[in-house]
């Protein structure tokens, strides 16, 4: 189902921040998307979308396909972090667990791709051990080439938002883009759907 491997990136630039798709986007795999940035620098992006879940896909189902018993974990979706990769797993998390192979975002979060993170987040929720207190599991992700999103935000398409929300887990996935948006000042009822002409 899915596949968690070790990451190798340093973030910086965008990384910490929501990065949010535009009504009228021209790329249907971006329509709402609402994706943490956990990755930025001079050898381009990643980020994972964490406004769209895969639909009929539970934590509880992901954890089973690598053996680790989590039934009260059935409640919790799983995202679509995106078009890359959409096998491979990643978790976002609070910086209160990290393993060897997790990557720093910032203050509150950080980014982990191996099993690891999984199970210390089936054994906190039986009180086995500790993991994260707050999580978002996604499968693939959202990548983009060196200079390729400074290119695309020159243009009509993302709006970047303010830094990823601790509340982020607490808010509905279907929830995330309008919020984001909000935390900016913005109604995102009043975008328009083109980009306008000068």
């Amino acid at each position: 189902m899915g596949n968690f491997e070790p990451l190798d990136a340093s973030p910086r630039f965008y990384a910490g921040r929501m990065l949010l798709a535009m009504p009228g986007m021209a790329d249907g795999n971006f329509s709402r998307a609402a994706i943490a940035m956990c990755v930025h620098d001079e050898n381009g992006a990643l980020g994972l979308d964490v406004g769209n879940a895969v639909e009929g896909l539970g934590l509880t189902e992901l954890m089973g396909s690598f053996d680790i018993d989590a039934p009260q974990l059935s409640h919790i979706p799983v995202m679509c972090g995106g078009p890359v990769d959409p096998q491979r797993g990643f978790v976002l998390h609070s910086v209160d667990w990290t393993g060897q192979e997790s990557v720093h975002i910032n203050d509150d979060w950080a980014l982990s791709g191996s099993l690891d993170v999984l199970k210390a987040i089936a054994g906190a929720s039986v009180g086995e051990c500790e993991g994260p207190s707050r999580y978002i599991v996604a499968l693939g992700y959202s990548g983009w080439d060196a200079g390729q999103l400074e290119h695309e935000m020159t243009r009509h398409g993302w709006f970047l938002g303010d830094v990823i929300p601790e509340t982020l887990v607490a808010t509905s996935p279907g929830k995330r883009w309008d919020g984001a948006f909000a935390a900016c000042g913005v109604d995102a009822r009043l975008l328009s759907g083109g980009a306008g002409q000068a």
